[in-house]
């Protein structure tokens, strides 16, 4: 991140800051939050109904682009992460009370992440002050994770699973040439150095073995045998093509590991007659690459067959295209089952321009390979609290219900143990955020019911093995990977690539529109808005604002301030700068004759001082129409889970509800 300073003189007209622009109000004035972290303030759990218990319909399978059961349902998933403490310090009541609410939430999919991180303790080795090596699982540690598979699969949501995310080594763990490895604490990162180093892939292997061979003493089944298990994921971005491979230079003080490197590139330069002065660069795009992509799939070839070998099941990932990886980190993911993504953004997501600059939802499309599904496994923006993050779930879930894409993991649900008392505000923390949890269910029930129509044109994007290997390809220099997700589905078509005879590329889709050049828009150079080819997506960048127009679900969000948006069955009149609204039907039937409604409205949420909770929520100011039948009651739920009726005048067919700007209430029932 770069800060400067820009000194003007003259008349220069700057626009109005941030806080100028979502409103300078005190949020001390505001009311608190209606939130009770133990209860959902919505009840989706309906969603899960013919789930329960999760793995019902067996094993979790990849075929072709798409995650389906055994008995060839398809699925789509959307979940989220329990992380670090909330795994190991939450009272085993609470744990199946969070499993409940999760469901009620509306999430059908909880990733378990950061249980072997050495700053989480106790973690799946036990208590840091204690431990000597990471040989050894912790019984109570595995008890843990044992009831908190039990109690998600009982309310018919599935887990995913990490068989590495952040594990540090000690110096008794008999890692070959340990010594020479960055130590902090006491203790050694693997990450890079696992796809040089035998004795590491034989520690990865030991722990995925103890770990997927563990029977769950509350479910009677391994891990590996058990079908509420959805996938696992070999490493957490642990990429040798843009990330890791620079650890193993020469110029980097391993001089064990940095001689093994060199001597596959070496190698690897000579089979296939490569500049072997340019194949070890990992810096540079060119051969080092072709190179970089065949190491990391040795590796992953070899994890693969280990967890196969096991009795592993469902689909695996290898690791994740992340922080700023370009398309030539792609092919050795396709060892994999699926691939894997994560986006992280920042504040105005909805004001990014395709034509000149990237979003994270971007990053998230340009991972989607053709034949092969795409989970995500962590989306989220930064830095916490930004005022918009309301809008992200409803923007995410909306993309991704026209993109196809499979699981959509909220990064995180919690990192903090769920104990009564003291409580903080976090980003790691959506479960007692009202901003997110203000759309989050809205999100999950517009992309779990397909609200949101699959696109009907598709592009791929087919780079010759010169364009996709000599140069970066991102979101960040690449119009096209920008501009064709605003019209209709984006997949990447990844090359037949000699030096790599194991990169098997899926055929591309029959009536696809093949484009080969990077640089290409698929929007006039003067767009200030797009629209999905569906017509039930529309974002205009250039005033903030994104809106949803289906049958079942109607939502606008953005700068919705001063301005009057009409849908099919709704109009928003807002009067506070930055907002969210959607409508949805509960019972099924189309907006306009459902009578049983849910109203979510997302607005900028504060924590108290410290990081403190309840939060300040910010009152919506502003009106609502909506054609509904009559005979219709409006209603808010309270922090108590009481529903407190509320004033709704009908007239010609239409419910009017106005919101003052003093009452908050993120959720409203209309039924």
């Amino acid at each position: 991140q770069l800060k400067a300073v820009l000194n003007v003189t003259g008349d220069i007209d700057l626009g109005p800051t941030p806080n100028e622009r979502f409103g300078l109000a005190d949020p001390a004035s505001w009311p608190d939050d209606q939130l009770d972290w133990r209860t959902s303030p919505v009840d989706l759990a309906f969603l899960n109904a013919a789930e329960k218990p999760a793995g019902k319909r067996g094993f979790v399978k990849a075929v072709g682009d798409q995650l389906m059961f055994a008995d060839n349902t398809p699925v789509r998933f959307w979940g989220t992460n329990l992380s670090a403490y909330s795994l190991f310090k939450s009272p085993d009541e609470e744990i199946r009370q969070q499993a409940k609410r999760l469901s009620a939430l509306g999430f059908n999919l909880v990733r378990l992440h950061h249980h072997d991180s050495p700053w989480v303790s106790p973690n799946v080795f036990g208590d840091g002050t204690l431990v000597r090596d990471t040989q050894q699982l912790s019984a109570e540690s595995l008890r843990k994770l044992d009831l908190w598979i039990k109690a998600l699969k009982d309310e018919g949501i599935y887990i995913w699973l990490d068989m590495h995310v952040q594990r540090a080594f000690t110096a008794n763990d008999n890692i070959e040439d340990f010594k020479e490895l960055p130590e902090k604490e006491g203790r050694v990162d693997l990450k890079g150095y696992a796809y040089v180093n035998d004795s590491i892939q034989k520690a990865m292997k030991r722990f995925a073995e103890q770990y997927m061979t563990h029977v769950n003493e509350y479910t009677g089944l391994a891990y590996k045998d058990d079908p509420a298990i959805a996938a696992v994921l070999i490493t957490n971005e642990n990429d040798l093509t843009q990330h890791y491979g620079n650890a193993l230079l020469p110029d980097k003080d391993v001089p064990r590991h940095s001689e093994r490197y060199m001597s596959a590139a070496k190698a690897f330069a000579r089979q296939h007659d490569l500049p072997a002065d340019l194949t070890w660069r990992a810096w540079e795009h060119g051969p080092s690459k072709l190179f970089l992509n065949d190491l990391e799939q040795r590796f992953n070839a070899d994890m693969i067959a280990h967890l196969r070998g096991l009795g592993v099941k469902v689909p695996i990932a290898t690791t994740s295209t992340w922080g700023g990886n370009g398309l030539s980190a792609l092919p050795a993911l396709t060892a994999g089952d699926v691939i894997d993504a994560h986006s992280y953004g920042a504040n105005g997501q909805l004001e990014k321009n395709p034509l000149t600059s990237d979003g994270m939802i971007d990053w998230i499309g340009a991972a989607q390979v053709v034949g092969k599904p795409l989970t995500v496994t962590e989306w989220n923006a930064e830095p916490f609290p930004l005022p918009d993050r309301h809008s992200l779930p409803l923007y995410v879930a909306g993309t991704a219900s026209h993109q196809g894409w499979d699981a959509m993991m909220q990064y995180a649900y919690s990192q903090q143990g769920f104990n009564p008392g003291w409580r903080t505000a976090d980003n790691w923390h959506a479960y007692n955020d009202p901003a997110m949890i203000a759309t989050l269910p809205a999100a999950a029930l517009l992309y779990r019911r397909a609200d949101v129509k699959p696109a009907t044109t598709r592009y791929v994007f087919a780079p010759t093995p010169a364009t996709l290997y000599d140069q970066e390809i991102t979101p960040r220099n690449s119009v096209l990977l920008r501009t064709a997700m605003e019209k209709g589905q984006l997949q990447i078509a990844l090359p037949q690539t000699p030096e790599l005879p194991w990169l098997k590329p899926a055929a591309i889709p029959a009536g696809a529109q093949v484009l080969q050049d990077p640089g290409q828009s698929l929007l006039p150079a003067d767009a200030t808005e797009s629209v999905t080819d569906t017509g039930e997506l529309k974002r205009n960048w250039q005033q903030g604002l994104y809106t949803i127009d289906t049958p079942l679900t109607q939502a606008a969000t953005g700068w919705l301030g001063g301005r009057s948006i009409s849908l099919g069955a709704i109009e928003v009149n807002s009067k506070t700068p930055y907002a969210s609204v959607v409508v949805q039907s509960l019972d099924g039937k189309p907006l306009g004759q459902s009578r049983e409604l849910l109203l979510s409205l997302g607005t900028r949420a504060m924590p108290k001082a410290d990081d403190k909770t309840p939060f300040n929520v910010e009152p919506l100011e502003g009106s609502l129409t909506l054609k509904a039948p009559a005979g219709l009651k409006l209603f808010a739920r309270d922090a108590q889970a009481q529903l407190k009726p509320l004033p709704a005048a009908y007239k010609d067919g239409q419910y009017t509800l106005t919101f003052d700007g003093h009452y908050m209430s993120n959720w409203l029932f209309l039924k």
